[in-house]
């Protein structure tokens, strides 16, 4: 009798969620999610994947009875406090933060069964990996036009650890199996997509795998080949600015207020953040002359406000050693097996169609805290201290003729002498930028383009309006997510195109017949490889051979010290 009972309620439960779209059952607890007013949307958020105790690996959700509202943004994972980038930049504020932050949203049509199997695109949040949260990055105009253009897709936004608490160096982490937590989170992230998305109308075997700055990075990474196997959890991938270190999405940037004023490649091991783990544990009292137990129980027990202090006290993103990040990932022969430079040249990552994307003036925005370096020393000093440790005599005068001191070949770039916030401003974010983004995203496609479809794009747009910040880092935005009148969804129908047929052009659906966006080693006017590049008096096809000697010697001396800058 019981057994009937049993059967009867499961039949029940199961026709209550077949009959409301707003209900969906998982095998740990139903969700009721809701309807954006005005919009064809239905949005679940909030909901758990995962659950994250201090210093220990992701677990699986907590199940639960009953049927839980999923109306509401989870917690954000605990930030770093940041330094304002010049007085113009200030970090987000999150209603709710917590420790136990492993939640995600869908956005979904608002018509759809889970007998549908529609296209998947998951997005990771920028920030530097010290701040942001899933809820960053407004995804509804992109679900909306999906519906518009009659290629419906589904969108999934992901939060992850970050800070010391996501990405802890040192031998402690990588003996408990606890390196890299964040790169944890995202793959728990992606395997619960895999074993659930059907249950709201998404097809677990159609998943494009996206991502702003350090969630680009993570992207990036994640394709790589490592004992978790990522990188088969998802079939394309979208990088929206190929990072090396970084970066900052979540901030919110007042230019106006700076006018008036004035890839993932290297990482360092998991060895090499020890002193920064052995300074933390000092910082919180936790040094094993004062503990009864190991540095990592210790941490673990202590009051997150002191946890958060100590944090604090440490440079951040906005600090003057601006990328040179102390948390953020390392190479830990586990989840990151070996260094990128290794993997790409080597051709160990997933053979996948990739879109990845980067804005002329990537550097601008993290040289703005180092604008009291006024001398070509103090510049030259800057850049061997913070990023090219290993640089001989002969290599740092060779990266000094081609970064001149001359702003005219400064960033922003093709803005003459005009927006030069210090007098050896536009030099560092040239540099910056080239070191950071541009060279490492131009040796991937490199390598990526003789074995699988690659497409690369620029932003040139903003030159005339941002200032010193110019076409900056994670200005593109709107080119792929919002409707903006002189692109006519260019942008928004090559990745709604791409995320259904892993190709960026013209859909069965799609209004846009303006321009075909070629593979990036197709040749261009310019005999060279290609990019769909966006400017301010429109869009064209260029060759992506832009300061290609300066690019050549950063990578050519990342190849010579085996990856490491």
């Amino acid at each position: 009798m019981l057994l009937v009972l049993l059967t009867v309620f499961s039949f029940l439960s199961a026709g209550l969620t077949a009959a409301d779209p707003l209900l969906v059952s998982l095998p740990y607890g139903t969700f009721r999610g809701f309807t954006v007013a005005g919009s064809n949307v239905t949005e679940f958020r909030g909901v758990p994947f995962g659950h994250s105790e201090r210093f220990k690996a992701p677990t699986p959700p907590t199940p639960f009875r009953g049927v839980r509202n999923a109306t509401e943004y989870g917690p954000a994972c605990p930030q770093q406090a940041i330094t304002p980038f010049g007085g113009v930049v200030t970090p987000p504020v999150y209603p709710t933060i917590s420790e136990d932050c492993l939640s995600l949203n869908v956005l979904k049509p608002r018509v759809t069964s889970p007998s549908m199997r529609l296209p998947v695109f998951v997005w990771i949040h920028g920030g530097g990996f010290s701040v942001g949260n899933s809820r960053d990055d407004d995804l509804h105009p992109l679900l909306e036009r999906s519906i518009e253009t009659n290629q419906p897709i589904l969108v999934v936004s992901i939060n992850y650890r970050l800070t010391a608490l996501g990405f802890i160096g040192g031998k402690e982490a990588a003996a408990e199996g606890i390196s890299n937590l964040g790169f944890r989170d995202q793959i728990l992230a992606l395997r619960w997509i895999k074993q659930h998305i059907s249950s709201f109308g998404g097809d677990p075997d159609r998943v494009v795998l996206g991502g702003v700055s350090a969630g680009s990075m993570s992207t990036a990474y994640l394709t790589l080949q490592n004992k978790y196997n990522s990188n088969s959890l998802f079939r394309g991938a979208f990088m929206v600015r190929l990072n090396e270190q970084e970066s900052l999405h979540g901030l919110t940037c007042h230019i106006e207020k700076l006018k008036q004023s004035g890839a993932a490649v290297h990482l360092e091991t998991q060895s090499t953040g020890q002193s920064d783990y052995d300074d933390f544990v000092r910082k919180v009292n936790c040094t094993s002359s004062k503990s009864n137990t190991n540095t990592l129980d210790c941490l673990r027990r202590v009051s997150f406000e002191l946890i958060m202090a100590a944090i604090n006290e440490f440079p951040n993103i906005g600090s003057y050693q601006s990328v040179n990040l102390v948390w953020g990932p390392h190479v830990d022969g586990d989840v990151v097996e070996r260094d990128a430079w290794s993997s790409i040249r080597r051709g160990m990552y997933a053979k996948i169609p990739m879109m990845a994307t980067v804005c002329d003036d990537e550097g601008t925005l993290f040289s703005l805290s180092t604008v009291n370096i006024t001398t070509s020393d103090q510049f030259l000093d800057y850049v061997q201290t913070n990023f090219l440790h290993n640089a001989s005599a002969a290599e740092m005068t060779e990266m000094a003729r081609l970064y001149p001191d001359d702003p005219t070949q400064g960033s922003p770039f093709d803005t003459g002498t005009a927006n030069v916030a210090g007098p050896e401003y536009k030099r560092t974010a040239a540099f910056m930028g080239d070191m950071l983004v541009s060279s490492p995203r131009r040796f991937l496609l490199e390598h990526a383009s003789a074995r699988q479809d690659v497409w690369g794009s620029l932003n040139k747009m903003g030159k005339t309006v941002n200032g010193p910040l110019g076409a900056f880092h994670t200005s593109d935005g709107p080119i792929w997510f919002t409707n903006t009148t002189s692109l006519n969804y260019m942008g928004m129908d090559a990745l709604l195109n791409f995320v259904n047929r892993l190709e960026p052009n013209i859909g069965p659906s799609s209004k846009n017949t303006a321009l075909i966006w070629p593979k990036w080693n197709s040749v261009s006017k310019e005999g060279k490889s290609s990019l769909l590049t966006f400017g301010d008096e429109g869009v064209s096809i260029t060759a992506d051979n832009f300061r290609k000697e300066a690019m050549d010697f950063l990578n050519g001396f990342r190849e010579k010290h085996d990856g490491r800058i």
